[in-house]
């Protein structure tokens, strides 16, 4: 059973609240001041572990990729990834800054040659994004490092998704699966949220979250009251700048909103199983007892006519026992508007 799950110094589970992924992603436009920048401002926030991601251009696209222009951008995608890309020399800078605050770094690697730089620079887990989900073989290549991954689903179904958990579970990894809709931002009615309680009746032993990409922290929030246990969610210093994931981030408000939030949501939830003693004492007035509707004389038959439900609880006879006193005889007589006790009863 995968349902342990560390980074760092920090648990990951169904019984906590959910954690937060802050991810600095591309945000930083290749400019390392611009990454520590980001990476100080969602520490100040509040952000316990910080992603990136390591993009090595050439290395995991193909010429191929200067003719392909996404949907939230103008350039080709390898324009917008060689620019957006930090050097080793820089991500080392990176990493070594957020750990100098004592806070946890992680990458998602896009290539064979990612995961080495990653490996190099021991970071203590992996994040497979989306696109990477059904590529089997760099997927079985970042299991042989026994290292935690948490893995995007996003492009891909059930099915599909369960593949990838086979190679996790086969390579015994500890692992997170992440629900996610690739599209940035996200329309509302393509968020698909419950697909969290899908994959949770789907694969009952694993731990799920949720990577956000809509232009709010709402289906975040959603997300953890199905009890997502990892959020992962893009992060911007402001909203009104510029850039390809932009639109799909959170600043330092809504990231300080969602972490307060996980603490509150992860108390709301539980499932009922007894009446609590507060709830009990509420009963005391809130429940019904059956009493007299008038007054009722000796031998006289017990019938709607005469017997009704009214609060509080604490007679002899409630709700459910209503339709059995129906028929019985009075052997006394009965005043008007009192609790029936089974003494009056022939």
């Amino acid at each position: 059973m995968n349902m342990k799950f560390r980074i760092g110094n920090i648990d990951i589970s169904h019984n906590t609240p959910a954690r937060i992924i802050c991810e600095i992603g591309i945000n930083h436009d290749g400019n390392i001041d611009k990454a520590i920048a980001l990476a100080d401002a969602a520490i100040k926030s509040g952000a316990e572990i910080l992603k990136h991601q390591t993009h090595i251009a050439d290395e995991e696209m193909s010429i191929e990729a200067k003719k392909i222009i996404p949907s939230n951008a103008n350039v080709s995608i390898y324009d917008i990834i060689n620019k957006c890309s930090l050097s080793e020399k820089n991500e080392i800078k990176l990493q070594k800054y957020i750990k100098s605050k004592k806070k946890i770094f992680i990458s998602t690697p896009f290539s064979f040659a990612a995961v080495d730089r990653l490996v190099k620079m021991n970071t203590p887990a992996f994040k497979v994004g989306s696109g990477e989900c059904n590529n089997y073989p760099l997927l079985k290549y970042i299991c042989k490092f026994k290292k935690p991954i948490i893995m995007s689903t996003g492009m891909n179904l059930i099915n599909d998704i369960a593949k990838s958990i086979n190679i996790l579970k086969k390579a015994k990894v500890p692992f997170v699966v992440l629900h996610c809709t690739n599209i940035y931002p996200t329309p509302s009615n393509l968020i698909k949220i419950d697909t969290i309680t899908e994959l949770k009746k789907r694969f009952p032993n694993i731990l799920i979250g949720y990577s956000d990409h809509h232009n709010t922290i709402n289906a975040c929030l959603s997300a953890m009251s199905l009890g997502a246990c990892l959020i992962e969610k893009h992060f911007v210093l402001s909203k009104k700048n510029k850039g390809p994931d932009v639109s799909s981030s959170m600043d330092p408000k809504d990231l300080k909103n969602l972490i307060e939030m996980s603490k509150i949501i992860h108390h709301f939830r539980g499932v009922k199983t007894e009446i609590s003693k507060l709830e009990k004492n509420t009963s005391k007035f809130a429940f019904s007892s059956v009493v007299t509707k008038c007054e009722i004389k000796k031998d006289e038959l017990f019938s709607l006519k005469n017997i009704t439900l009214k609060r509080p609880s604490g007679g002899e006879f409630g709700p459910k026992q209503f339709s059995k006193l129906l028929g019985k005889k009075a052997k006394v007589n009965i005043k008007k508007n009192v609790q029936i006790k089974s003494k009056m009863l022939k």
